[in-house]
């Protein structure tokens, strides 16, 4: 073990420990902007500098291993200075319209400018001078350049978790950005659209593209008929937005605040992924019948399931040999979107071209897929929006619904019944 001194505090910790994790461990707070459990250590901000008895300058403590007898300061006026300056020349190279910004209170910059309560800074405003962009490209999230602090955590993401590398560093110094290849539009890379960097951005640099304003047009709309489906995960994933324990079941509540929403019908997403599950499990009994009985050479084994359009696209980008592996079935929102307006049109008379399919779903991927060209074959668009949980609490919140106060109720009878097996289907494939 490893023992050394934190704010006065001893601590013993395992070899190959950092100073931060350290800290962690006595619960002293060091503000970190690059750091991420997740990820591997950049020592990129610098927001996370303490002071080291005997070192002649600071030290960043979340990319320094603790070493034996090492005494740590994490709060003396030098290292108060330090992080104060370091935050004020990040604000000053970032757009600074924070009440309008998606982000607003749960930006982790914003946060920090707040402890350290700004006045009067030092430093110019600097935004004005860079030729900053904003990509809206993508059907599944923005990319802005002016609130970007080049922690990099997206890109350590995308190359490190999704072996993707749709985003690099570029250039160096006071021209330094994320980018795509040759600056490419995010829509004319390789990305995959899962969201992983929009979930790890500190900032308002990466977010999910919200398409709250056409939803709320949509049930405002007399002559429109709004369906709206739930994945499983966001009754679970919906409560943790608004005030409740994370992973505590809200179902009842939600389908109650989607019909004060105004949503015409209010069904479930397990209807379809039942729907999914008899689809692929034929699917897959008819590929080894042909592979194992009938001695089909040609065959493609093993089979793995299309109900990610993440994971479609990483297969289509890097494995395209694989392609014939991939079940032929659509996911249970894109089967969920096309029943709407088939299905569940003729059952309720009504015509398909004024039902607007509205799915909440858990990742930004299933607005790229709701977008894809091959999900039109009944005529129409199968899905016309969709919104992840966190814009589904968004329209609570613009609704004024005091969600805890809620009385539960249940889904519409049609395409709104399942089995347990649809709950889990994610888990269980």
């Amino acid at each position: 073990m490893v023992n050394l001194t934190i704010n006065g505090q001893k601590v013993s910790v395992e070899p190959g420990t950092t100073v931060l994790e350290a800290a962690k461990k006595l619960n002293v707070n060091i503000p970190t902007l690059c750091n991420h459990p997740d990820l591997c250590v950049a020592g990129n901000c610098r927001v996370c500098v303490v002071e080291q008895e005997g070192a002649r300058t600071l030290i960043a403590s979340c990319a320094t291993p603790a070493s034996e007898g090492m005494k740590i300061q994490t709060n003396s006026l030098k290292v108060r200075n330090a992080r104060k300056h370091i935050v004020e020349l990040l604000l000053s190279e970032h757009r600074s319209d924070c009440t309008k910004c998606y982000k607003n209170q749960k930006c982790e910059l914003q946060a920090l400018a707040n402890e350290f309560a700004f006045g009067d800074t030092i430093f110019l405003d600097l935004v004005e001078d860079h030729p900053y962009t904003i990509d809206r490209s993508s059907p599944s999230f923005i990319k802005d350049d002016s609130k970007c602090i080049r922690c990099q955590r997206c890109v350590r993401t995308c190359s490190e978790l999704q072996y993707i590398s749709a985003i690099a560093v570029a250039n160096k110094g006071a021209h330094q950005k994320i980018s795509s290849f040759h600056d490419r539009p995010m829509s004319h890379v390789v990305c995959t659209n899962c969201g992983q960097c929009v979930n790890r951005c500190p900032t308002g640099a990466l977010v999910e593209k919200t398409y709250i304003d056409f939803v709320w047009d949509a049930i405002y709309d007399p002559d429109k008929h709004v369906v709206v489906q739930t994945a499983p995960a966001v009754r679970v994933a919906l409560g943790e937005d608004l005030g409740y324990d994370p992973g505590e079941r809200v179902t009842g509540k939600l389908v109650t605040a989607l019909r004060q929403l105004g949503f015409d019908s209010v069904l479930d997403t397990d209807f379809s992924a039942d729907l999914t599950i008899m689809e692929e499990g034929t699917e897959l009994l008819t590929r080894l019948k042909k592979a194992l009985v009938d001695g089909d050479k040609k065959t493609a084994l093993p089979m793995f399931t299309s109900c990610s359009p993440g994971w479609i696209k990483f297969i289509e980008h890097k494995y395209p040999e694989m392609l014939p592996n991939l079940s032929t079935c659509k996911s249970p929102q894109q089967m969920f979107g096309a029943l709407a307006k088939t299905f569940y049109a003729q059952k309720r008379k009504l015509d398909p071209a004024k039902i607007v399919s509205v799915s909440i779903m858990p990742c930004t991927a299933k607005k790229y897929e709701a977008d894809r060209p091959e999900m039109r074959a009944s005529g129409f668009k199968d899905v016309d929006y969709v919104l992840t949980t966190r814009e589904l609490a968004v329209m609570i919140k613009q609704a004024g619904i005091d969600f805890r106060a809620l009385e539960p109720s249940h889904y519409d009878s049609v395409m709104g019944e399942s089995t347990g097996a649809a709950v889990i289907f994610g888990a269980t494939g």
